[in-house]
């Protein structure tokens, strides 16, 4: 797994890595079973309500998670990275997000998208946006394929997730964050 690199996080316990969180929980292992056993308790109940925008995408993390972390919603405050590549500094984080989701919208949400290969490209475009972004500091993946389900359904497809591959899906990712979509692309016409 690729660690994160950041500067000194005051969402931090002290001297670690670890997340600040509502449980007190201050080993990663079991914070990660804490967050993943959260999210899942809130993936059954309906999602908020909203217009597909940057304010909608910030409601669906609250939704998600805000049984872990008191900042659930709210955008990263620190510069993060990981490996080599740095994501979006944060005081530019809310301004591409609002240009983006600008851009979604011009686009209709991806719904005028030609066929499914056509939405799987301007999905794969949205996704790599998004994820160099990385609006918050934990869990953005996960509200990214949340987001990105919505968006199919919005398009008339469905999403199937037991299709997804977390290790070929994640390679994709990265490609993308240097702009190669087409492995990216792929991937989400394989879940469509």
């Amino acid at each position: 797994m690729v660690r994160y690199n950041a500067v000194e996080d005051p969402l931090c316990y002290p001297g670690t890595h670890v997340l600040r969180n509502k449980a007190d929980i201050q080993d990663q292992d079991e914070l990660d079973e804490f967050e993943q056993l959260m999210f899942d308790s809130r993936a059954g109940e309906a999602l908020p309500d909203g217009d597909l925008d940057f304010t909608h995408y910030r409601a669906l993390h609250r939704h998600f998670f805000q049984d872990v972390y008191e900042w659930a919603g709210e955008t990263r405050t620190i510069r993060t990275g990981k490996g080599d590549s740095w994501f979006c500094y944060p005081e530019y984080i809310e301004s591409e997000g609002n240009r983006l989701f600008g851009e979604l919208a011009a686009r209709r949400y991806l719904a005028t998208a030609e066929g499914k290969n056509g939405f799987a490209r301007e999905a794969a475009w949205f996704l790599s946006e998004i994820n160099a972004i990385h609006p918050f500091r934990e869990g953005n993946g996960r509200i990214q394929l949340v987001f990105l389900t919505m968006l199919s359904r919005n398009a008339g497809y469905e999403l199937d997730e037991a299709k997804l591959e977390p290790k070929r899906f994640l390679e994709a990712m990265i490609r993308s964050f240097s702009g190669d979509l087409a492995s990216l692309a792929a991937e989400i016409r394989r879940m469509i």
